[in-house]
């Protein structure tokens, strides 16, 4: 499970031994590349874990350190400049990939505070994505007629027939929760506010909140992905 490290850590620079803190890429006396910061993927642009980000500033920043850290700069460097050039370029792309993706940063931020939430924990709990304990209770009608329906899309196309009622059905059904996904990125946008100008019980219930809708997106998504390759197959 991941855990917030602490990003204030004081450590030494290897070049100038002046105190900084561990999450810095480079030491802010000198300037000289550090290793790999420890910390998580906010800290590695100087940002306070929040949800509602401005990526603007965020990609500014990304491709300032990009420039900062390319390995030409350090042809001539010490060795260990060199692998933490590698290294922290690594970091600073995963880091960047993450928080840009409105998604990928709402479930970093939970996990970093102890959320058990996507299809790994799913699996660790021995539970597919078509477990009906894991289908959304308003859903569950509409999800059992959808696979029933693919499932006679499936055969047909494997018989050789095409069913335009079917796929026409189909389609309806694909407009339909690609809406539920809309709401529900919208619920997550909601919720957003609350945690980043929560105390500690705003956010607890904020989190419960979250994982609930990240769980029904990520059960959405599912469904919208096996009718797009099903409709996609039949053409």
């Amino acid at each position: 499970m991941l855990k917030v490290l602490d990003s204030a850590v004081p450590v030494a620079c290897w070049s100038c031994s002046v105190a900084h803190n561990d999450a810095t890429l480079f030491c802010p006396h000198c300037s000289k590349i550090q290793p790999p910061p420890g910390g998580d993927y906010f800290s590695v642009f100087g940002l306070v874990p929040r949800l509602d980000l401005d990526l603007g500033s965020l990609e500014h920043e990304f491709h300032r350190l990009s420039r900062k850290l390319h390995p030409d700069r350090f042809a001539r460097a010490h060795e260990n400049e060199k692998q933490w050039s590698l290294a922290d370029t690594a970091l600073l792309n995963d880091a960047y990939r993450t928080l840009k993706d409105p998604i990928r940063r709402t479930e970093y931020l939970l996990k970093l505070h102890g959320a058990e939430i996507g299809e790994e924990f799913a699996a660790a709990n021995g539970k597919d994505r078509k477990d009906p304990s894991r289908v959304p209770a308003d859903l569950l009608e509409e999800a059992f007629d959808l696979n029933m329906q693919l499932e006679e899309m499936r055969m047909a196309r494997k018989m050789g027939d095409t069913d335009p009622e079917l796929q026409a059905s189909l389609e309806q059904a694909k407009r339909k929760f690609d809406g539920l996904l809309d709401d529900v990125d919208r619920d997550l946008r909601d919720q957003w506010q609350v945690w980043d100008a929560g105390d500690a019980g705003a956010r607890a219930a904020s989190q419960k909140n979250m994982v609930a809708l990240l769980d029904r997106r990520r059960y959405i998504s599912n469904l919208v992905r096996d009718v797009t390759e099903t409709l996609g197959s039949a053409i």
